[in-house]
């Protein structure tokens, strides 16, 4: 079992970043995956990015909304990954979530197994 803490959330100005954390504990096995998500209000949950726990590979969504603002990375020796955002914009509000699964990465919400409980962002104008 895994359990995943995010933290860093907050309201910021158009334009401006912010970093998010996900610290995780519990035992983590190799060929584990950690992912980011959003939810916007009114909308649906959607992929951002994942990266493999011990390779370090990452992904992003295909959305150009987020190419090249958002970085997603991880300090193994902290159990934790981030999520650097960067040139915030207003459609960037949402909670961020962060995900684990074992076995390979998913953009499917329902394909991840583990969850924390999310973080606000707010961007303001």
């Amino acid at each position: 079992q895994v359990q995943l803490v995010e933290s860093g959330g907050g309201l910021v100005q158009a334009g401006g970043s912010l970093r998010l954390s996900c610290a995780a504990s519990g035992r983590i096995f190799s060929n584990y995956f950690m992912g980011w998500f959003r939810q916007a209000p009114g909308k649906e949950r959607e992929f951002v990015a994942a990266i493999n726990w011990s390779s370090g590979w990452t992904t992003y969504t295909d959305s150009v909304s987020v190419k090249g603002r958002f970085i997603i990375s991880r300090d193994n020796a902290k159990n934790t990954v981030y999520l650097q955002m960067n040139s915030l914009k207003l459609e960037d509000t949402a909670v961020y979530s962060c995900a684990g699964r074992y076995g390979g990465y998913s953009a499917y919400v329902r394909a991840w197994d583990y969850w924390g409980q999310g973080t606000q962002v707010t961007v303001s104008s």
